[in-house]
This record gives structure tokens, C-alpha cells and sequence, in this order.
């Protein structure tokens, strides 16, 4: 369900505040903060990628693995920060192409330190205070795991348009993240990922309302609805150059069949003898049109068509 909240949220939420309380304030908040209103498309779109994130983690964390998208939520960056626990955190910058401006995905430290752990054979457990900072080690796996994640969301943009996302240099501290005021409107899309009867682990990612802008009528969209109906000049046109295509019919006369051996000492003025019965296969490429016999008209050979073969609907697949 694509608009609906996870079961698992209200449980797992590592905010201050309850997910839903947050995105409902924001909804119906100040239009400074949320211009757009309900964002149908990208919610959508949220959701294709949740589905494609099962690809990326399943191998990493070597089991099954449910990934889904939580509601939308749109405040200012300084309140999302507020709501955050102090704890280690990666904040990994993703530039956006063609549309001006950078997105920003923040994994909790504990989950980057778990999928560490896996990589390096271990059993994903982390025990122990976090610590203050990342190791080289969890740079170099978060640059990966942000490597990995752009692509399937790049997919999951191109039924909107087609943007790119790079990944930049992640921080372990917010403040460092350039680009990004306090008081500036984002997007906030959160995806959980949960295995068995574990806890989940959440991973968001945040658009600047700024950047997504020139996007707005299409994000905004009823995702499922009716589309107008085609120009029928378009239409038209279409349907005049589909029926120009030519293809090529044949008449088989005769597939007459000799074994290797008489192949092989085949030589000049040597006869193969055919024979037919009173019709022949019309062909259109490797499919048979139907049966005809074949004869003369105005002085030159031809055949006349005396059936056409039945087609299901599944032997035109």
C-alpha cells in the first residue's frame, strides 16, 4: 500500500516524534514549507524503489529481507535534524542532474556498521557504544552502499524524467553538508528494511523542495488517472504509416529434403526431382498466411489464395 503506513513504524520509529504526526503538520502547515500539496507521483515513485531496494540489501545482509515506503513528509531541514537522536549518523550528499541542486541520504550508524560486519563475514551485530565517528572501513561501505542505491533510484525516476544522482563525500555530522539551510523545506521519503521479527532499520532520503519545483505538476499527479486520449492527427498518421510497412510473401513450391552424403556430390547438370500437390503455402516471413495454387495471370506466373490459416491470439505473441 503505497500511501499507507508501515505496522512496523510506530515500534521502530527513531524520531522524537511520531512519523505521522510529523507529516500531517507538514501537510497542513505553512504553504511556505509544502507548495505542492499531496505528492501522489512521488510517493509512487517511492514505492518502485522500496521494491528495487530488496535487490540491493538481500545479497549484503544474506537473507530475506521486506523493504517498504513510508508516507511522505515535508518540513524544514532543521526540524528534521531536531528529530533525530544524537547519535552516528551518515549524512551522504547525491547531486541531482538535470535538475539543479543535491539530495541528501542519511543512514543510521548502527546500520552502516551492521552491513560491515556482514560484509567481513560476521553476523551483522554491533556491540557496544557507538562510536563518534566512522572508520575508513564504514566511509568506504557507505560510498558503496550509496553506489549501489542510485541506481535502481534512477530507474524508479524515469517514469517521471530522467535524473541522475552522484554521490558525493558523506559526513558524520550535518553541519557539514553544504547546501542545505536550516530553514530550507525538504522532502523527507523514508524506506524500512526489516527481516524476520527483527527491528527495523530506516534509511531516508531528502529532496529540497527547491530542486523538485519544476516537477511539480507531474509530482502532484493522480498517479492512476485516466490519461487524455490521443490526437487523432497523431492517431491517424500512425495508422497510415503502420499499414505502409512491407513485408515479404513467398510461395513455397517444394522443400525437397536429400541426405549429407548426396549434398556433398551434387555437381553441375545433376536434377533434384520436387513434387507438389494442387496447393501450395502462402508465407509472410516465418508464419504461414494460408494455401494457394499456383498458375499464370496476365502472362506471368502467380498464385491465387484458396484459405487463409486461423491465428489464436497467442501465436501472434
Amino acid at each position: 500500500m503505497v500511501n499507507g503506513g508501515s505496522p512496523l513504524a510506530a515500534e521502530a520509529e527513531p524520531r522524537g516524534r511520531p512519523r505521522g504526526d510529523a507529516a500531517h503538520a507538514a501537510l497542513l502547515g505553512s504553504q511556505a514549507v509544502n507548495p505542492f500539496g499531496d505528492l501522489h507521483t512521488l510517493q509512487h515513485l517511492s514505492a518502485l524503489f522500496a521494491r528495487a531496494m530488496r535487490g540491493v540489501f538481500e545479497p549484503q545482509l544474506r537473507r530475506e529481507v521486506r523493504v517498504w515506503a513510508e508516507p511522505l513528509a515535508v518540513e524544514r531541514f532543521s526540524s528534521y535534524r531536531g528529530e533525530r537522536p544524537d547519535t552516528l549518523t551518515a549524512w551522504q550528499p547525491l547531486k541531482m542532474a538535470p535538475t539543479p541542486g543535491q539530495a541528501l541520504m542519511v543512514i543510521d550508524g548502527k546500520f552502516v556498521l551492521e552491513l560491515l560486519d556482514n560484509f567481513f563475514g560476521g553476523a551483522g551485530e554491533v556491540h557496544g557504544a557507538l562510536p563518534n565517528e566512522f572508520s575508513p572501513a564504514a566511509e568506504a561501505m557507505i560510498a558503496r552502499l550509496a553506489d549501489t542505491l542510485v541506481k535502481p533510484l534512477q530507474r524508479a525516476w524515469e517514469p517521471l524524467t530522467r535524473m541522475t544522482f552522484t554521490p558525493g563525500r558523506a559526513e558524520g555530522n550535518a553541519a557539514l553538508i553544504s547546501g542545505f539551510d536550516a530553514e530550507d523545506p525538504v522532502v523527507v521519503t523514508r524506506f524500512g528494511i526489516a527481516s524476520g521479527a527483527g527491528k527495523p532499520h530506516f534509511i531516508d532520503i531528502l529532496y529540497p523542495v527547491l530542486a523538485l519545483k519544476p516537477h511539480a505538476p507531474q509530482l502532484t499527479g493522480k498517479v492512476h488517472a485516466r490519461g487524455a486520449g490521443a490526437d487523432p492527427a497523431w492517431r491517424n498518421g500512425l495508422t497510415r504509416a503502420a499499414m505502409g510497412v512491407g513485408f515479404r510473401v513467398r510461395a513455397v513450391l517444394a522443400e525437397p529434403v536429400i541426405p549429407v552424403t548426396k549434398l556433398m556430390a551434387l555437381k553441375e547438370g545433376d536434377i533434384i526431382p520436387i513434387s507438389f500437390g494442387a496447393e501450395v503455402p502462402l508465407m509472410v516471413g516465418n508464419d504461414r498466411l494460408g494455401m494457394a495454387t499456383a498458375g499464370a495471370a496476365n502472362g506471368r506466373a502467380a498464385v491465387k489464395i484458396t484459405r487463409f490459416e486461423r491465428k489464436d491470439e497467442g501465436d501472434l505473441q
